[in-house]
């Protein structure tokens, strides 16, 4: 995963879309994070970013957030105390990125694996978290964050 030519390569329209699909079935807030920076430990780093976004600040604490750092060829996949523990925990997580990201970002479909990423998570959050009247539809932003 180069840097360069993963950030001309993802779509950031196509994610966001994503994630305002996946967020009208749940009270689940999803972001998606590149850092332009290298990093030893992206998860380490995923944790440090989901704190500056006030991720842990949602309703229901079930927030989650994709994490790369291209530069570095390191990425995460980190979820807040609610819905981690209602998924499975860390094995939930590295199912995702093994199974499902892994592969596609190899092959260099970035934007397929980040949409991917975002569509399974999304179920899971619908499964435990269905939007309820009254909730907040949108907590945090759906746009792709970068620094």
């Amino acid at each position: 995963m180069k840097q360069k030519h993963f950030l001309e390569a993802l779509d950031h329209q196509r994610i966001t879309a994503a994630i305002a699909a996946e967020e009208r079935k749940t009270s689940g807030q999803i972001r998606v994070f590149v850092t332009h920076r290298a990093v030893d430990n992206a998860v380490e780093a995923a944790r440090g970013r989901f704190a500056k976004l006030a991720m842990e600040k949602t309703q229901s604490r079930n927030a989650v957030l994709i994490y790369f750092a291209p530069e570095a060829r390191k990425y995460a996949v980190i979820g807040d105390e609610g819905i981690h523990d209602k998924c499975g925990g860390d094995e939930f997580w590295r199912t995702l990125v093994s199974a499902t990201m892994r592969p596609l970002l190899k092959e260099e479909r970035y934007t397929d694996a980040v949409v991917a990423a975002v569509e399974i998570i999304g179920e899971e959050l619908a499964t435990h978290f269905p939007r309820a009247a009254g909730e907040k539809p949108n907590e945090l932003p759906d746009a792709v964050e970068e620094e």
